[in-house]
């Protein structure tokens, strides 16, 4: 037991940067990932807050002003808002008028385009969750194929050891990428999250404004 004590002291762990060279240049770009994935999770995280897509105070004050001044002098506040919420809102107040089949049809065409909009400002996300993964194995099987080559070619037959190094080498790519895709795919899936009550909450406003729009228009 001491014996193994002291080795393990003798030959500490490598440093993070040790087993990142270690990695190969397929590292390169599995640094990029986790660079695009971060730098989008922040930027979607903050453009995705419920301020940022359209508050249900901001919801509240447009139904109040359709019922104390009418639909007309409700409209500039969706004007001075443009938010995906005061866009869709919008659109029931331009077709007040028309029947409420009609009217609900409009809003939905709206409501649709801008949760596209929104899930498809989410692929660089769900790319790099695809993508990572895939470099890291592809990694792992270049550096297995080095290793084997290296006993082959130095008559390494019988020196484990040998084998080891490049097998150690090889699965830091793998590790690196499922390193990079786990975090990711949480992220993309709690910010899709997000659109998806977004859009419950839209539905929620619009069946509210429409019952102080009389049903029916006005």
């Amino acid at each position: 037991m001491l014996a193994l004590a002291l080795a393990v002291q003798s030959d500490p762990m490598p440093s993070f940067w040790e087993l990142t060279k270690s990695g190969g240049p397929l590292m390169i770009p599995l640094g990029l990932c986790s660079v695009v994935a971060l730098t989008f999770a922040i930027e979607r995280a903050l453009r995705l807050r419920s301020a940022a897509l359209g508050s249900d105070s901001f919801a509240r004050t447009l139904i109040q002003a359709v019922q104390a001044q009418g639909a007309a002098q409700a409209i500039p506040l969706c004007d001075a808002t443009r938010t995906p919420l005061a866009r869709v809102l919008r659109t029931a107040l331009e077709h007040r008028g028309e029947s409420r089949e009609e009217r609900e049809r409009r809003v939905e065409d709206v409501a649709t385009l801008e949760v596209k909009k929104l899930q498809a400002q989410l692929r660089p996300l769900y790319l790099v969750y695809l993508v990572a993964p895939l470099l890291g194995l592809l990694g792992t099987v270049w550096g297995m194929i080095l290793a084997f080559a290296t006993i082959a070619m130095r008559g390494g037959m019988g020196k484990p050891g040998l084998l080891a190094e490049g097998v150690y080498q090889a699965l830091v790519t793998t590790a690196a990428g499922l390193a990079i895709a786990i975090p990711t795919v949480v992220v993309y899936f709690w910010l899709k999250g997000r659109i998806e009550r977004f859009a419950r909450r839209t539905e929620s406003w619009y069946h509210e404004l429409d019952r102080g729009l009389g049903g029916q228009g006005a």
